[in-house]
């Protein structure tokens, strides 16, 4: 490793990649006094002095069909990002997530002598498993979140590390529910829901109405007392629900809309309806039941389902290797199916005390000090 400064680049294209790579910058600070990172990221790696040549939400895209659409864009930001790297070469280069956009620039860095490393697995345990051939030319090193990713690329000789994953270390072990509802000022003895519809515009655009829907139907069939609690992360997300509620006449429902604090919203919530992503594993491992759900463009679920080798989608069952928890999914995620669903999970205690036992397990099968050991396998990549 040169001395003196060590240039880390570094890209992620999205909030979940934005927080991965925030915790692994300050622990590579901790280490690294004099290292400087900079390339694409979001505001948890600008906290960390992170120097971001463009925005974050240039990348956040959804499926095949807003992939197409903005293909240009961000065909050509990967081209000048290339040219300035390799103009100006970093010591290591580390692509977090964001596989369609980092593995074909990690495999030109890479064949130009620049050490590069991928943080979060593709899902090749999912779909799409001959990616794992161009995922050995593009990288030095994966680091895994999950445990059924290392034996997959042993295997094929790919170097890996096992980091298990950050929120696991971030969330404890149990949540008080009562404590988290005083502290939101919400009632003690009501029913309540997280409505997790999504992080990203799009993911609003097909997700808010029917959150909205499905909350009024719980209240009108079903629950009169319901309250429901919304984490949104941005101003334009929160805007687009409240659209919904408004377009919906769902004004007389009860919903408590927060700026980001998803952990408690899902800490004060019984059942929590959530749109498929990494606020399920989120869900997880706060313990409570859940619904999964999605929509997405058609043609990209049409292709996507040609491509799937697992039963599920939601990561929580993937990583139990079972359904323990519903998905219910595209033309199927009605309101009426949705409110149904969490009724049936609200009014089963017995399933609940079963659902937190099996999501122990998988936290702590995923709370291995992420930050710090995928620190140190970087740090290895640079020796």
């Amino acid at each position: 490793m040169a001395s003196g400064v060590v240039r880390i680049a570094i890209v992620a294209g999205e909030p979940s990649g934005d927080q991965l790579a925030g915790h692994l910058i300050a622990a590579l600070k901790a280490r690294l006094p004099h290292a400087v990172f900079f390339g694409i990221g979001g505001p948890t790696m600008q906290a960390q002095g992170f120097d971001a040549w463009w925005p974050m939400e240039k990348m956040a895209v959804m499926g095949y069909v807003d992939a197409l659409k903005h293909f240009r864009e961000i065909y050509g930001i990967r081209r000048q990002l290339k040219k300035r790297l390799l103009d100006n070469r970093p010591d290591i280069f580390i692509g977090v997530d964001a596989p369609d956009f980092n593995l074909g620039l990690e495999t030109q860095l890479k064949a130009a002598g620049v050490r590069t490393i991928h943080y979060v697995s593709p899902s090749i345990w999912a779909w799409r498993g001959g990616r794992i051939k161009k995922i050995g030319r593009a990288v030095n090193r994966v680091l895994a979140l999950f445990p059924m990713e290392p034996p997959l690329y042993e295997k094929e000789g790919i170097p890996v590390t096992y980091v298990g994953h950050p929120l696991a270390d971030a969330i404890p072990l149990s949540t008080d529910r009562h404590a988290v509802r005083e502290k939101l000022a919400m009632p003690r003895n009501l029913p309540v829901f997280a409505l997790l519809p999504g992080s990203r515009k799009g993911e609003l655009a097909l997700m808010a109405t029917t959150f909205v829907q499905t909350a009024k139907l719980i209240r009108e069939r079903f629950l009169p007392d319901a309250q429901f609690v919304v984490p949104l992360t941005t101003r334009e997300t929160r805007l687009m629900f409240e659209t919904a509620i408004y377009e919906q006449q769902a004004g007389d429902v009860p919903f408590r809309l927060l700026f980001g604090h998803a952990q408690d919203a899902l800490g004060a919530a019984d059942v929590s309806l959530v749109a498929s992503g990494t606020a399920t594993l989120e869900a997880a491992l706060v313990k409570r039941p859940m619904v999964i759900t999605y929509k997405i463009a058609r043609l990209s679920h049409w292709i996507g389902k040609r491509l799937v080798y697992l039963p599920y989608v939601g990561l929580p069952n993937v990583l139990a290797g079972r359904f323990v928890v519903p998905e219910i999914l595209q033309d199927d995620a009605t309101p009426e199916k949705l409110a149904e669903a969490l009724v049936q999970l609200y009014e089963d205690k017995e399933n609940a005390k079963a659902v937190d036992a099996a999501f122990t397990e998988i936290h702590l099968t995923l709370r291995q000090n992420t930050a710090e050991k995928a620190a140190s396998a970087v740090i290895e990549c640079l020796n």
